[in-house]
């Protein structure tokens, strides 16, 4: 473990909404059996592979039924961070993946060169949760204390996180369910510095 801690993040398990590769239509969508099983999975091998001595998830329901789960395996309680939440994907919720590919080309103002920084009516960009997120976890890294701490997140908070510790969007990309970055709470404070090593199965980017 690093003298300054670690921060575990973790996607939610699988959801109904992921099976049917559409966005989720509401907060409340819960884990399928086998979003379940992941977290346990993962939350056993946390258990062998770190020392967490904390779990903290976003206030949306996938997140918190994954959480409970990886911090059962744990002995350990859940609690909620505010402002973790996924992205508000505004007018696509419900809808299928390839709508925002569609709706990005067919919106004159969309910069490929700067995908980050577009929102969906009614929603939030990529640039936007990175700012949000960070802001949010501002607290928790404060008072980490050495400690190693699993924080329960969603895909695009992730994706902007991982662009963050790599200094860039270039590479950043959607995890999987129940994917895992690592990093000490200096590298979410300083982009493209510090990421580390998660599990292998897991791997999510290329700073996992």
């Amino acid at each position: 473990m690093s003298d300054s801690g670690l921060v575990i993040l973790v996607r939610h398990g699988e959801t109904g909404a992921n099976l049917r590769r559409c966005f989720a239509e509401s907060d409340e969508v819960p884990l399928t059996e086998e979003g379940r099983a992941q977290a346990r999975e993962l939350g056993a091998r946390l258990a062998r592979e770190f020392r967490p001595e904390r779990v903290l998830t976003s206030a949306l329901l996938r997140a918190r039924q994954t959480g409970e789960l990886i911090a059962g395996e744990l002995g350990l309680n859940a609690g909620v961070v505010p402002g973790i939440h996924e992205r508000d994907f505004g007018c696509l919720k419900g809808q299928p993946y390839e709508e925002m590919g569609r709706l990005m080309l067919s919106d004159a103002g969309y910069d490929p060169a700067r995908f980050e920084q577009w929102a969906p009516e009614g929603g939030e960009s990529l640039e936007g949760v990175r700012i949000r997120v960070l802001d949010a976890l501002g607290p928790v890294l404060a008072g980490i204390g050495g400690r190693e701490i699993v924080v329960v997140t969603h895909g695009a908070v992730l994706q902007a996180l991982s662009a963050h510790l790599n200094g860039g969007w270039s590479d950043a990309s959607v995890p999987l369910n129940c994917g895992v970055l690592v990093a000490t709470p200096e590298a979410l404070r300083r982009p493209g510095t510090d990421a580390v090593h998660g599990p292998d199965r897991h791997r999510t980017s290329s700073s996992i």
